[in-house]
This record gives C-alpha cells, sequence and structure tokens, in this order.
C-alpha cells in the first residue's frame, strides 16, 4: 500500500464513479481479488439484520441497500438529513445517494475496513465554469470517457482527505489535456502542497531553492478536495465485472470534507520528494496502527462483557443446579420409581403388539408351499409332447405331398398316430384334471401378491437353494436371542416382585417375619438398574431394523422365493394351455378318429345351385319372350317375375350354405385334414383358402337384377344390385391372367385386415369377389352406401366441424388397420370416403389391379392432387404417401374449394384461417419431413378437443345398411 501512495507511484486503476470534469473515484486493479468474497459476504450476512434503530452516526460504516438495485453494499453516512433519511456514499464505488434510515443495517468488526474505491483529482486543473449546466456536461464528458474503463495515473499528491492528485492517461491519451481542451477545466493558477506534523510545508511543483523559503497562504489557491456534497448524477453499474470477474481494487478512504488543502515547508538538508514520500508513509502506517489498535481495543471489551456475561450465567446455572439436585433428592425414589413404570408399560405394549415371536414367518411360509407343496408337470405330459410332435411331422408331410398316389399311405400312418394321440390326450386330461391347478395358481399369486406388499419388487439374481437353509438358520438364532432376552427380563422383574413383596412384609406390623432393614433394602438400586437395562435391550430387540446383513439374507430367500413361484406358475401355465390345446383336439377330432370328411354336402348345395340356376335361365328366357309378343299378359309378365325373384333368393341362399359349408372344410383342412384339397380338387377349396373366404365360384353376373351405375363407372363398370333386401355395388375389374392372382392376393389381404376388427376397422367390407365365365372381368360386391360419400356430403349439405373432426377420426382409424396389415390404400379421397349417417367415417377399397404407386398416382379429384411429392417424384408408396392425401381430405373438408395451391401442389395452410390444433395437424400431415402415423393421427390434440364437444357414437346411429353387414359377411369369418 505504501507504494501505490509514493509520490510519481504509477498504477493501474478502474473508474468507478465520476463526480465532476477533473474529480473522479476509482480502484486499484492490483486488489480486484477482494471485491468477490465481500460481496458475498454483504449478500448473506444484511437480509438477515433488522434495520438500524438509533440516530446513524457520521463516519460510521454501515450496510447500505442501494436504491437503483436493491443490492447491499457498504457505506458510510455523511449527513443526516432528517429522521427517515440520511446521506451516505458507497465508500467501495464513490458514488453517494439519500437512503431511508430502514435501509440501512450495522456491520460486524471485521467488515469495518476502509472502502475500495478512492478518490483521485486531475494534476493542476479546476473547473472552468461554475455554472451548473456547463458543470454537467464537463461531468458528462468525463464519464463517457473514461467511466468503467481502466486507466493509468500516475501519483502527484495526496490531500489531508486522501484525495490523490494524479496525471491520468488512458492508451496513451492525457485525460487532463483532453478536458482542458473542451474548455470544461482550467489550469490552476496555484498548486496544493503538503503539511507535515511540524508546520513545514513544500511546493510540489517547483520546489524553493532553500528551506527558508516561505510562501504566503493568502497568495495560494486551496482547491476543495472533497468536492462538495453533490450526488452524482451517474450510478456506475455494479453488476459490471471489470476485471475478468474479479472485484475492485480496494484503497483506504477518509471521507471527511474539509475545505482547505494543508502546506508544508521543506526541511533543512531534505528534498521536497523524499520528505513527502516518508511523510506520508509514516501517516498511513500510523492509521494503520491506530485502526488495528481501535479494533484490538473494541475487541478486549466485547470480549469482557461477555466473560461477564458467562460468569453470571455459569452462577445462575450453579444456583439452578442446587435447586434441582435439592428437589431430586427430595423425589428420587418416585422419580426411580415411575421412570421404572413407564418402561414396563412400553414393555407391555411392546408384548401385546408381538404376542408371538415372530421374525420372517410369512417368508418361511412361503419357502415351505412352494418346497412341500410344488407342482410337478404331468407323467403324461412328455408321452403326450412326443406323439403331439410324431403328429405334427405327419400332418406336414401330408401338407407338403403333391402326388396323389402317396397320400393314402401318410393318411394311414397319420391316422395310426392319431389314435395314439388321442390316448394320450386322454390320459393328460384326466391326470391335470386332478391336480387342481387352478387353485395352486390362486395360492400362489396370493403369497407372490402379500410378499411383494412387504418386501417390494423382486429383483433376478442368481442364487442357490442354500439361500433358503441360511434364511432358517438365521431366523432360528434371532429366535432363540430374543427368548433369551425375554427370558431374563422375566427373571429380573420376578426378583423385583420379591423385594416389593418382602418390603410389604417389613412394613406389615403384624407380619412375623424376622427381617431386619438391612435384608429388606439390600442392594436396590442394583436391582431396579438391572431391571432397566432389561427391558431397555428387550425394547430395542422388538424395535430394532434389521442390519444390512440381515436384510440381505432376507431379500435373497425373498427374491428366491419369488423365482420359485414364476418357475411353477411358468409350467401351470404350459400344462394348461396344453390341456386347452388336449381338449379342444378332443372335442373335435373324436367325431373323425374312425371316418374322413368328404365335400358330399358342398358338391350337393353346388348340384342344386346348378339346377336353380338352369331354372332362372329358362324363366328369364321365357320373360323376354313374354315381353317381346305384342299381346302379352300382363299377369304372366308379373309372375314370371315373381317366380325369377324367387329363384334368385333361393340361389343366394344357397350361396350362403355354400360358403358356410366351405367354412367348416377350411377349418378342418387348417387344424386337422389338411389332404382334403388333394383328395378334392374339384372342390375349390385352395382358391376360397387363398382368397381368405373371399372367393365365390359360384357368382355369375346373370344372377343379378343389376341396374348400371353412369355417375360411378367413369373409371370401370359398376352397377347396382339387390341381395336378400340389401343394395349391393358390382364393381367390374379387366382383369388377365397374370393379374387374376394378384387380385384375389390384394382382395384376401384387405378383407383379411377388415375380419380381426369387423365394423372397428372403419373399413367398407368385401362381400364376395367373382370372376365372369364370358368376359375377362372380376367382379367385387360391396355394401352400397348412396348419398354417403364426402362428395355427396360436401355437396349437399357439408359437415360441421365437429361431424368432420368425428368421421376423419374413423378414417384414420381406418388407415391404422390397413398400415398394420402392411396394406398402403392409395386412393384416400372424397368419393371413396363415407360418411355413414354423417357420424362413422369408412374408408372404402381400392382398385386390387393396381400397385400402390399406381393407384397414388390416379389419386385426384379436383383441382386438389392427393398425390404425395415423393410419389410424383418416383419413390415408392408408403404409409406416409397415405397419410399425406388424409391430410390433404382434411384440409379440403375444412376449406371446401376456397383454397390456395402451391407450386409444388401441396395445400397453402398460411393462407387460411383455422384452428391452432388443426393446423398444426395440417402442417405435419402434408410436410414432407414429417412421418406421423395414422395412430398418431387418432391420438392428436385437435380429435381430443373435437371429442369433448361431441357425444360419443352409439350402434343405434349407425347407418341402416351397416346394421346388417353381419348378415353379408357372416361367411367371410377369418378364424
Amino acid at each position: 500500500m505504501e507504494e501505490c501512495l509514493g509520490f510519481g507511484r504509477v498504477e493501474q486503476v478502474f473508474v468507478s464513479h465520476v463526480e465532476d470534469a477533473v474529480t473522479f473515484w476509482a480502484q486499484c486493479v492490483d486488489r480486484a481479488d477482494e471485491m468477490p468474497p465481500l460481496c458475498e459476504e454483504l449478500a448473506t450476512y444484511c437480509p438477515l439484520k433488522g434495520p438500524i434503530f438509533s440516530n446513524p452516526e457520521i463516519g460510521t460504516i454501515y450496510g447500505g441497500l442501494f436504491s437503483q438495485d436493491n443490492c447491499w453494499y457498504r457505506c458510510k453516512v455523511q449527513k443526516v438529513i432528517s429522521n427517515e433519511f440520511c446521506h451516505v456514499i458507497y465508500i467501495d464505488y464513490g458514488n453517494s445517494e439519500a437512503v431511508n434510515r430502514s435501509c440501512l443495517v450495522e456491520l460486524p468488526e471485521e467488515l469495518q475496513f476502509p472502502g475500495l474505491a478512492r478518490k483521485y483529482r486531475l494534476w493542476g486543473l479546476q473547473l472552468s465554469d461554475p455554472d451548473v449546466s456547463v458543470s454537467e456536461q464537463g461531468t458528462a464528458f468525463l464519464v463517457n470517457m473514461i467511466n468503467e474503463r481502466q486507466i493509468t495515473v500516475r501519483h502527484k499528491v495526496t490531500y489531508k482527505d486522501n484525495t490523490v492528485v494524479v496525471q491520468a492517461e488512458s492508451d496513451q491519451t492525457d485525460i487532463g489535456e483532453e478536458v482542458l481542451k473542451k474548455g470544461f477545466a482550467v489550469r490552476c493558477k496555484t498548486v496544493p502542497i503538503l503539511i507535515n506534523d511540524e508546520g513545514t510545508r513544500m511546493d510540489l511543483i517547483c520546489p524553493p531553492l532553500n528551506s527558508n523559503m516561505s510562501l504566503s497562504l493568502s497568495n495560494r489557491h486551496v482547491e476543495n478536495a472533497a468536492g462538495g456534497d453533490r450526488k452524482s448524477s451517474t450510478t456506475p453499474n455494479r453488476t459490471q465485472d471489470p476485471f475478468n470477474n474479479q472485484s475492485r481494487a480496494l484503497n483506504p478512504i477518509d471521507d471527511s470534507s474539509g475545505n482547505n488543502a494543508c502546506w508544508t515547508k521543506l526541511s533543512p538538508g531534505s528534498s521536497p520528494n523524499s520528505l513527502s514520500t516518508k511523510h506520508r508513509e509514516v501517516m498511513d502506517e500510523n492509521e494503520r496502527l491506530k485502526f488495528q489498535m481501535d479494533l484490538v481495543l473494541k475487541k478486549c471489551e466485547s470480549l469482557e462483557s461477555q466473560i461477564e456475561l458467562l460468569g453470571l450465567e455459569a452462577t445462575k446455572e450453579k444456583e439452578a443446579m442446587h435447586c434441582l439436585l435439592e428437589r431430586s433428592l427430595k423425589t428420587a425414589i418416585s422419580d426411580k420409581l415411575r421412570v421404572l413404570s413407564s418402561k414396563i408399560e412400553l414393555l407391555k405394549s411392546a408384548r401385546r403388539e408381538n404376542m408371538n415371536i415372530c421374525f420372517g414367518d410369512d417368508l418361511s411360509e412361503a419357502v415351505r408351499v412352494i418346497s412341500e407343496e410344488c407342482s410337478v408337470a404331468p407323467s403324461s405330459l412328455e408321452t403326450l409332447e412326443e406323439i403331439w410332435g410324431a403328429y405334427n411331422v405327419a400332418q406336414q408331410a401330408i401338407q407338403q405331398c403333391k402326388v396323389t398316389e402317396e397320400v393314402a399311405g401318410l393318411i394311414k400312418t397319420r391316422n395310426t398316430v392319431q389314435q395314439a394321440l388321442f390316448s394320450a390326450v386322454q390320459d393328460f386330461i384326466r391326470e391335470v384334471d386332478e391336480l387342481s391347478l387352478s387353485n395352486r395358481t390362486k395360492a400362489l399369486e396370493q403369497i407372490f401378491s402379500s410378499l411383494e406388499d412387504v418386501y417390494g419388487k423382486a429383483t433376478d439374481p442368481e442364487a442357490s437353494d442354500e439361500v433358503f437353509q441360511d434364511f432358517h438358520d438365521w431366523k432360528q438364532a434371532k429366535i432363540e436371542k430374543f427368548s433369551n432376552v425375554r427370558s431374563d427380563t422375566d427373571d429380573s422383574l420376578r426378583v423385583l416382585f420379591l423385594w416389593f413383596n418382602d418390603l410389604r412384609e417389613f412394613f406389615d406390623l403384624t407380619s412375623t417375619a424376622s427381617l431386619n432393614s438391612d435384608e429388606v433394602v439390600g442392594n436396590i438400586d442394583e436391582l431396579i438398574k438391572n431391571v432397566e437395562s432389561v427391558i431397555e435391550k428387550e425394547l430395542n430387540i422388538s424395535g430394532a431394523e434389521h442390519d444390512e446383513t440381515e436384510k440381505k439374507i432376507i431379500l435373497s430367500a425373498y427374491n428366491k422365493v419369488v423365482q420359485k413361484i414364476r418357475q411353477e406358475l411358468e409350467l401351470i401355465r404350459v400344462v394348461m394351455s396344453k390341456h386347452k390345446d388336449s381338449v379342444e383336439f378332443e372335442k373335435q377330432i373324436a367325431e373323425w378318429l374312425h371316418k374322413s370328411p368328404n365335400v358330399d354336402k358342398l358338391l350337393a348345395i353346388k348340384k342344386t345351385l346348378k339346377g336353380l340356376k338352369t331354372q332362372l335361365r329358362w324363366k328369364a328366357i321365357e320373360q323376354r319372350s313374354l315381353e317381346e309378343l305384342d299381346e302379352a299378359c300382363d299377369a304372366d309378365v308379373n309372375n314370371i317375375k315373381e317366380n325369377i325373384a324367387e329363384l334368385r333368393e333361393k340361389i343366394f341362399e344357397e350361396i350362403y350354405l355354400e360358403q358356410e359349408e366351405y367354412n367348416k372344410l377350411r377349418c378342418l383342412v387348417e387344424k386337422w385334414f389338411p389332404e382334403l384339397p388333394l383328395l378334392h380338387p374339384e372342390s375349390g377349396i385352395v382358391n376360397y383358402m387363398n382368397s381368405g373366404g373371399l372367393l365365390s365360384v359360384s357368382l355369375e353376373r346373370e344372377l343379378f337384377n343389376a341396374e348400371p351405375m353412369k355417375e360411378l363407372s367413369s373409371k370401370r363398370p359398376v352397377v347396382c344390385a339387390d341381395i336378400q333386401g340389401r343394395k349391393v355395388l358390382l364393381k367390374g375389374y379387366s382383369i388377365d391372367v397374370d393379374t387374376e392372382a394378384k387380385v384375389i392376393e390384394r382382395a384376401a389381404k384387405y378383407h383379411m385386415a377388415w375380419c380381426e376388427l369387423k365394423e372397428e376397422s372403419h373399413l367398407v367390407p368385401l362381400m364376395f369377389l367373382f370372376f365372369c365365365k364370358s368376359d375377362p372381368l372380376a367382379y367385387l360386391i360391396v355394401p352400397f352406401y348412396p348419398g354417403e360419400s364426402l362428395r355427396e356430403i360436401q355437396a349437399s349439405r357439408p359437415l360441421t366441424i365437429q361431424e368432420v373432426a368425428r368421421v376423419m377420426k374413423g378414417v384414420a382409424c381406418g388407415l391404422q388397420t390397413l398400415h398394420k396389415a402392411n396394406i398402403v390404400h392409395g386412393s384416400v379421397h372424397q368419393n371413396n370416403v363415407f360418411a355413414l349417417n354423417r357420424k362413422q367415417g369408412m374408408l372404402g377399397d381400392f382398385d386390387f389391379t393396381k400397385t400402390d404407386e399406381q393407384r397414388n398416382l390416379l389419386n385426384s379429384v379436383g383441382p386438389l392432387n392427393f398425390t404425395s411429392p415423393e410419389v410424383k417424384a418416383g419413390h415408392l408408396a408408403s404409409p406416409s404417401t397415405d397419410m399425406y392425401s388424409y391430410g390433404c381430405l382434411l384440409f379440403w373438408l375444412s376449406h371446401g374449394e376456397q383454397y390456395k395451391i402451391m407450386q409444388d401442389g401441396t395445400p397453402d395452410l398460411e393462407s387460411c384461417s383455422m384452428d391452432r390444433n388443426l393446423k398444426d395437424l395440417l402442417s405435419r400431415l402434408v410436410s414432407g419431413a414429417s412421418q406421423i402415423t395414422a395412430a398418431q393421427v387418432t391420438e392428436d390434440e385437435y380429435f381430443l378437443t373435437q371429442e369433448a364437444q361431441v357425444l360419443p357414437v352409439s350402434n343405434s346411429e349407425v347407418d341402416e345398411a351397416s346394421t346388417n353387414e353381419n348378415a353379408d359377411v357372416q361367411i367371410q369369418s377369418c378364424s
């Protein structure tokens, strides 16, 4: 510090506050690391202290709450303005303000050290004009030039109030010269000098030629070092860290406001510079020692007062202890008996709660159950699995056989194994029925649940069966220890009881017992102490928790029990599953043990159908002949029409019977008799199975009294017909040899996806598929929903917002069903989506003669192209392309024809006003970067918010057409 204060000393400082055009406050850069701990200590200490109640003392350092950032800083009171306000200077920065007394708190002694900021004045300058506006301009100029910046200062002289006169530079620019050039300051006519304690003086700029030379004080102009009591117009930023996150430097500052600098004289034989330096050093050292001495004196006074207080407290405690001892001696017996009685009460309560000694009894019982009552696999299970394996091999050999001559031997072998399997199945069922596996399963699950409630979720570490023995040994040792402790307690209480009995007899004046006082009293203190000890020991054992070793033993046994339970439950599950299969086998195969199924009933139905078709053709010829006659009788014509209608009704009834018989044969082929298609190729079972039960070889185009549907026949012939009172559509597709198999495969895949969920699939069902015998056409029969397509509904009475959400969620469910079956629809547009009763969204079928990409490229209705950009670019169709088409359809429903199309063909969402959730959903659907799935769409926030406003659809609200679907498609069972 002394070196910093020396004349000519150069140092780096950080300017924290500008007072006027020639005066500023700064912090020494070398001491920047002292600020962070000071700030942390103030922020921790000050908020916990209450405000000062007495008037603040001038010059005392307090903690002050700065008004601009509500942070705590050290400050020194300069002036008391009123009972509530006083003027303070923040000694670590230099700025000042008027604060409320409630914003001041007292600081401890360790924070009562000089400020970190020091006051500096530009060398040889004084303010040029006392005018306020000019002064403010000068202050602003200096603020802009040096405030919150690091500068270099060269010490010239130090005033009595610790103001240092310096020559300041910033980036090799003389700051004083810049202020002088701007006219905010003028050069001093006289310069301040320093006075020493002997009254000698020294001119620091122009030293005298000899020591006898004197200067008249009246001819010297003394500058105001304190700079007045003016509040700064600018406040330094306390949060800014000018030294790479270090604090501002600490320089002691005395804020006395003397208005005149002192003067000194050179002593003989001394140079001015050396004298001023030594004098300053001595003054600083004296000031430091005085400050330290004051601290020591204050600490001594504080320690003396603390010693005095401690002495008083010790005296009081001693007196209180004497009083307590006297009272304790008076009530010693009652106190001891009261303590003993309370422990006896606790012991009684503990024994009532633990009537029987139990340590892991639930776990011990579980170990016993899984060890002694463990279920074992039925003895017949192994034999059953061997025979069943041989049976499966025999069945597989029949399936793979392609030669009719060889199949007979394979069937004979299979039948032999089948007989053996039937006997093994009966033995297995009989043995399993005697095991009561259901009761065993319930018992194991109950044990598992109760143990899990006590011991928590089990882990699966590898553990040997020895853990059960370890658990048993631990439990026995624990029970033995507890029994011994309880026995000791009972013995001690029995001795105490005998002592009380002797005491009672001694005080009984009528007793003849010869006991003296020493014998009666005995060693009662030791006896009571022993009783308390054993009671405390039993209470500790009763309420003690298991240590880590005990916990490890218990948890190991528990995990092993859970492992055994799971293994046994898995064995029971396997046995029960095999039992279920065996019961089904026994039930279904019993009919065919001594005979083989045939297709006679199916062929009989086909023969009946052939006769009915012939009658229908003759009736049709007869009708045409009558209608061509000029004098045809209307009654005869109507009679023939009625006959034709009856024949058609009978034909469709027989077709339904044929489909039922096909379904029965399919089940037999899949489960028990794979040889049927090979033995009876004329039955057409293979084609029926390949189509998923959809193909009908008995249906013909001539069987229907169809009406052309010109409005639906733009791409393919579509006619409307009636099947048993139900309107259906016959869609005709041109096929060739190559596409026939593909049509069957695609239609069967679609039909199987519908069969899994039926009405919940939200797909239009396929009723029949048949091929025209005279033309290369395939006809697909589907239900007819007149006026229910989205195009027709929107043209007549558009759907409301809530109806759109409900319908489109159903369409999303339909896409989810198809995508789960790896089917890409490719034809999602307003003509192929139906809103049954304006509530149930249904996704229509598609052109099974075309590939996914071909359908997507043709997916355009009206100005809005439903084909995704990636398909246009030549990429393969995928579920995401369906979701793009779905998004375009949802957009079309929401805005009709009022929309804009961007250059890439996608809808312009930004040009439309819509619900926020809807816009978010559409942006993800039509964006190529998003891969949103149909399942995610059904759970989207848009549908969830709309569902809150719409009642759920009941089954009675579904369209009348869909209520009859079960009757139309019951023959399409996929089981």
